[in-house]
């Protein structure tokens, strides 16, 4: 397999202000290059754009292609288990959504301390070894949020597993909360093949600060930043897929342009690398990729990821009352950022491990003054 995967977390939109309205004829059009180029893996799950992301991937993928043509992964949402039973539901749910009759790729999704717990009390590595037995799951893995440790006590737990899903890129690498470099390690330990996620972290990587742009040019003028962070996570050992959440056609060229024929990066070029997270740190108040994990569960419907991209907009923007105003538009079908009741769900959710109430606070203190 070519190392580039399709991420369906953020398919191009129809309204920017509705997760569900999706532009289906420019992601038909981006699954038929994705393909004809070469490419063959899709990642879908549960929760995506909110809860319809496996319908989309039928509509433009499966209906349209040979089954046996392309790759498919789904997850299971351990972070909606409640009674026995549900697993069993949302597997013949997820078949049903994508229309297929087995996914290729099937993982435990978003594990964490809490998450595998509940994971442990439904013994769900043991529900999707038996799809594997079945046929219905031709591999078996999870994705993973929390520390090294944390993964290291599952992996030795569950040597079953064919594969992990890590939050790998440069930014994240030697970060305190997310531990991209250790948890790659923990991997290497076990010989366990990685799937990378959020490469460009939500976006982040991808629109950097001039100044990394400017660092950037000077070595490779025809990079895009993009490329710079998807090129260091397929550089690390042992990754074989970094999926990418493509939101538009140009995206896609963009990265199908250097991963056709991937070269890894060099160790000076990585240097360089070294050099761009300081810059960024300098310039980033809130690293939220944007999964809308927190969102789904917000009792005041407060449009948190958007007030964070504000947010961190507001720090290097020449013109803050733009800024402002289009926070205030927001509010006025969205929670503010003060209405926050400090209930925890969204820290909770949060991949990340931001700390997203005290962020907040920072960002009302900005825009409701």
């Amino acid at each position: 397999m070519k190392k580039l995967g399709f991420g369906t977390m953020r398919f191009p939109l129809l309204d920017p202000n509705d997760n569900t309205k999706v532009d289906l004829e420019q992601v038909k059009q981006m699954v038929d290059d994705y393909l004809a180029a070469g490419f063959t893996y899709f990642d879908t799950a549960y929760m995506y754009h909110t809860f319809k992301s496996e319908c989309f991937v039928k509509e433009a993928l499966v209906k349209r292609y040979p089954r046996e043509s392309f790759i498919l992964a789904d997850k299971m949402p351990t972070m909606k288990l409640e009674k026995e039973g549900d697993q069993e539901r949302f597997f013949e749910e997820q078949l049903e959504k994508c229309g297929v009759d087995y996914f290729d790729y099937y993982l435990v999704h978003c594990l964490d301390v809490e998450n595998y717990a509940k994971a442990k009390k439904f013994d769900t590595f043991g529900y999707v070894s038996k799809l594997k037995e079945e046929g219905r799951v031709r591999k078996m893995g999870f994705s993973f949020h929390d520390t090294a440790e944390v993964l290291d006590e599952i992996l030795c737990d569950h040597p079953e597993v064919d594969f992990v899903q890590i939050q790998l890129n440069y930014l994240d690498w030697e970060n305190q909360s997310v531990q991209s470099r250790r948890c790659h390690e923990v991997c290497l330990k076990h010989k366990k093949p990685i799937i990378v996620m959020e490469p460009v972290k939500g976006g982040m990587l991808a629109k950097v600060p001039a100044r990394v742009e400017e660092l950037f040019a000077k070595v490779h003028p025809d990079w895009s930043a993009a490329s710079w962070a998807i090129r260091f996570a397929a550089s690390c050992e042992n990754v074989f897929m970094v999926l990418s959440g493509m939101s538009d056609l140009a995206q896609l060229h963009d990265n199908m342009s250097y991963m056709s024929d991937f070269a890894p990066l060099t160790e000076e070029e990585k240097k360089l690398l070294e050099e761009a997270v300081k810059i960024i740190h300098e310039d980033i108040a809130v690293a939220c990729t944007a999964c809308r994990y927190c969102v789904d569960g917000c009792p005041q419907k407060i449009e948190i990821p958007k007030y964070f991209a504000l947010y961190n907009a507001l720090r290097t923007s020449d013109d803050p009352a733009a800024l402002k105003k289009e926070y205030e538009e927001l509010t006025k079908t969205n929670g503010k950022a003060s209405d926050c009741i400090r209930c925890k769900k969204c820290m909770k959710a949060c991949p990340q491990h931001i700390r997203i109430i005290a962020a907040l606070k920072n960002v009302a203190e900005a825009f409701e003054q």
